[in-house]
Parts: structure tokens; sequence; C-alpha cells
């Protein structure tokens, strides 16, 4: 296990996510297993994108992805965001709030990207935005501020 309690963070270098990190939780009894394991990779110091597999238990009684699944899915992506982008530390952070505005339906089948951007950063805080899509197509927008965790004493 990574110290940064990440399991995974190298490159895949086969399948579908080839070039990606994967992301998932080392304790096997956290809500991110309802999420699944989310695949990463940075662009640049303040960009990145976070994949997602959809599934079956994504989705809402009209068989279209939840809205509260994708709200847990951009919590999520913010911060493996961050980690692509290099930030490791704040991983161990907590979200101040998130915002979420839908912009369409997404579907159980094609994956889910969003593309995280980080605004700004101070001493304490994150300010971060993401358009999340699917097959190109927007499903939803979201805009976070992160804490970051306390420094040891």
């Amino acid at each position: 296990m990574a110290s940064d309690g990440i399991v995974g963070g190298l490159a895949l270098t086969e399948g579908k996510w080839a070039g990606w990190a994967a992301w998932s939780d080392p304790h096997p009894d956290t809500f991110l297993q309802a999420i699944g394991r989310g695949y990463m990779r940075g662009e640049s110091a303040s960009k990145a994108q976070v994949g997602l597999e959809t599934r079956s238990s994504h989705r809402n009684r009209l068989d279209t992805l939840h809205g509260g699944f994708l709200a847990a899915f951009a919590d999520h992506a913010f911060f493996g965001g961050l980690w692509a982008m290099g930030h490791r530390d704040v991983v161990n952070g907590m979200t101040v709030d998130l915002s979420m505005q839908y912009l369409g339906v997404g579907r159980v089948g094609p994956d889910l990207i969003a593309q995280v951007e980080l605004l700004r950063e101070t001493g304490r805080m994150m300010f971060l935005r993401m358009l999340i899509t699917q097959d190109g197509a927007p499903v939803a927008a979201s805009t976070a501020t992160l804490r970051k965790p306390s420094r040891p004493k």
C-alpha cells in the first residue's frame, strides 16, 4: 500500500486504460467500492483527467446514471485529478463544498471522463472545476473547494 492511501499509481501498460494510472482504495469496505476503480492521468500542473467504467449499480430507476452517483464520482475525481497533477499529499484532505450542474443524461455502459482543472491554490485550500463527459457529450459540471490535510505538529 502506498503511503498516501492509494493502491496503484503506476501507469497501466495494457488495455483501454494504457497510459493511465489506476486508483483504488486499499480498504475493502469503503464507499469507494460503490463508485469503482478510477483511472487518472495528468496533463499539466493544473489539469488532469479521471476516467471510470460505469456499471448497472450506478443507475437510477429510469435506467440512467443516478445524480448522487455522479456527485460521488465528481468528489472522487477531484482528489484523483489532484493526485495525477502531482499533489499527492492532498488525497487525505477533505471536501469543503461541491456544486453540481447536471447537463445531460448519463448512460450505463460508456465510460465517464472527468476533466479536472485546478483554478487556485492557497496555503490551506484548493479551488477546482470539472466537466464530466460520456462519449464526448457533457453529462455534468462541478466546482469544489478542498481543504488540504493538517500538517503534523
